[in-house]
C-alpha cells in the first residue's frame, strides 16, 4: 500500500489554517519568539514550538520571492543541534548513517540519514566533519525526542557501549540566512572570509560589533535552493543582538513557515513526515544518493538496514514506488491527494506527499509517491482535490535551477 510511505503530517494539518491556528499553552519558544512577535509575526504551534508562519505586511508570495531576489531570514533555532565526540566517532556514524563519513574533508558536510535496523529512516540531517573524532550535526524539531533515544540507544549497543563515543546536544540561535544577497549581508558582520567558504563546508568565524571573542560555525547551506548560510550562536545574547543587527539590513526581511515550504518544494528538498518516514529507505524516497559508493561494498556495508537497501539497489525493480515531482494548474495538490491514472480513473497509482502554489514558477508544484511505470517524466495524471480529479503531470525534480556558491 502506498499509505506505507506517506503517513499524516501535523505540517499538513497547520498549512491548511495559518491565519487561524494559535499557539497554545506549554509549547516551547525559541529565543527570538519576542522578536517575531515586536515583527507582527503571526506565531503558530509547530514541532512543539511556537514560530512564525507569516509576518505583517507579507503576503506568502511576497515572503518566497523575497528570499529568491534579496535576502531572507529564517529562525530554525528549533532544530536540535548535537555534537558527536570520540576516537570511534566517524565508526559510529558509519553505523547509523549510509554516508562515507571517513571520506570528508574537516568542515566538510553532507545530507544524510539516521537509519534503524531494516533501514527506515528515523531522520534526515545535516553532518558535518570537523575531524575524525569530532561531528556536528542537526537533526529535526519534530523528531527531538525519538532522535536522542535512537543514537542513545545505538551508542549504548555500539561496541558494547564501550567506544567512548559522546554524544551530547545544545540549544542557542540557529539561524538560515537565504537569498543571492546573503552573502553581501554576512559579510558585514565578519572579518573573516566568506569568498572561499563553498557550498558543502562550513568554518568558525568571528562577529564583528557584538562583544565577544567567541567564534560561531557557519555552514555554507540551506534549504531553499539559494546560496545561503546557516549560522549557530550557542550564546543567546549574542544570537538575539545578531538578529536584531540583520534586520536592520535593507536586503533583509524575516521569514516564516509558509515561504519556508513552498521554497523547499520548488528546490525539491524532502520534508520528514511527508516524504519520509522510519519506514522509507533512501532508495525508496528517491535517495540513492546518500549511499556512498564505498558503502556499497562488501567491506563498507556496515550501516544499519545495509542487506535490504543493497539489495534495493541491484534490484530497483523490487521498489514498486518512486518519489517523483508532479506539476498542476488550478488547485494546488495536498498532502493525502489520491492519484489515478489518466487512462483509467479508478486506478489508484500513487499519493501526494507535499504540494503549495510555486510563486517563482505561477503553477503548482508538489512531490508524489507513484508506482512504476507511471513514474516516467512527462507521464499525464490525475490527482483527486476535493472530491474532483484535476489533471497533473509527472515532472523533474528539483524545480527550479539552484544558486548554490560552489568552486569553479
Amino acid at each position: 500500500m502506498l499509505s506505507r510511505f506517506v503517513p499524516s503530517s501535523p505540517f499538513f494539518l497547520l498549512r491548511r489554517g495559518y491565519s487561524t491556528v494559535r499557539a497554545t499553552e506549554g509549547v516551547l519558544k525559541t529565543p527570538l519568539y519576542d522578536d517575531h512577535v515586536a515583527l507582527g509575526a503571526k506565531m503558530v504551534p509547530f514541532a512543539g514550538y511556537s514560530m512564525p508562519v507569516l509576518y505583517d505586511g507579507q503576503s506568502h508570495n511576497e515572503s518566497h520571492m523575497w528570499t529568491r531576489s534579496n535576502c531572507g531570514v529564517f529562525d530554525v533555532s528549533h532544530m536540535l543541534q548535537h555534537r558527536i565526540t570520540g576516537e570511534k566517532a566517524t565508526d559510529f556514524l558509519q553505523k547509523v548513517c549510509p554516508t562515507d563519513f571517513a571520506a570528508l574533508q574537516p568542515f566538510q558536510f553532507s545530507l544524510s540519514t539516521l537509519l534503524n535496523e531494516n533501514g527506515g529512516i528515523v531522520d534526515d540531517c545535516i553532518v558535518t566533519k570537523h575531524a575524525n573524532d569530532s561531528f556536528y550535526m542537526v537533526t529535526n524539531a519534530a523528531c527531538r525526542s525519538k532522535d536522542t533515544q535512537f543514537i542513545d540507544g545505538e551508542l549504548q549497543n555500539f561496541q558494547g557501549g564501550t567506544s567512548g563515543v559522546k554524544h551530547n546536544t545544545f540549544e542557542g540561535v540557529l539561524l538560515a540566512i537565504q537569498g543571492p544577497k546573503a552573502h553581501d549581508v554576512m559579510a558585514r558582520f565578519t572579518n573573516d572570509s566568506l569568498n572561499d567558504l563553498y557550498f558543502g563546508h562550513s568554518r568558525f568565524i568571528k562577529l564583528e560589533g557584538f562583544g565577544t571573542n567567541e567564534k560561531v560555525h557557519v555552514a555554507r547551506s540551506g534549504y531553499t535552493g539559494e546560496d545561503g548560510f546557516e549560522i549557530s550562536i550557542p550564546d543567546e545574547k549574542v544570537g538575539v543582538e545578531f538578529f536584531r543587527a540583520l534586520m536592520e539590513q535593507q536586503e533583509v526581511k524575516p521569514i516564516g513557515l509558509a515561504a519556508r515550504d513552498s521554497l523547499r518544494l520548488e528546490a525539491g528538498m524532502c520534508l520528514y513526515g511527508n516524504e519520509l518516514n522510519d519506514v522509507t529507505t533512501p532508495v525508496d524516497g528517491s535517495l540513492t544518493w546518500l549511499v556512498s559508493k564505498s558503502r556499497r561494498t562488501a567491506e563498507g556495508a556496515t550501516f544499519n538496514g545495509a542487506v535490504k537497501i543493497i539489495s534495493q539497489i541491484a534490484n530497483p525493480k523490487t521498489v514498486p514506488a518512486k518519489r517523483v515531482g508532479i506539476t498542476s494548474k488550478g488547485p494546488s495538490p495536498r498532502h493525502g491527494n489520491k492519484i489515478v491514472s489518466a487512462e483509467d480513473p479508478k486506478k489508484q497509482i500513487g499519493e501526494i506527499t507535499s504540494g503549495s502554489f510555486s510563486p517563482s514558477l505561477g503553477y503548482n508544484v508538489a512531490q508524489a509517491y507513484i508506482h512504476k511505470p507511471y513514474h516516467k517524466k512527462g507521464t499525464e495524471v490525475l490527482v483527486e482535490i476535493r472530491g474532483r480529479l484535476r489533471k497533473a503531470k509527472v515532472s523533474k525534480m528539483p524545480f527550479i535551477e539552484d544558486h548554490y556558491y560552489r568552486e569553479n
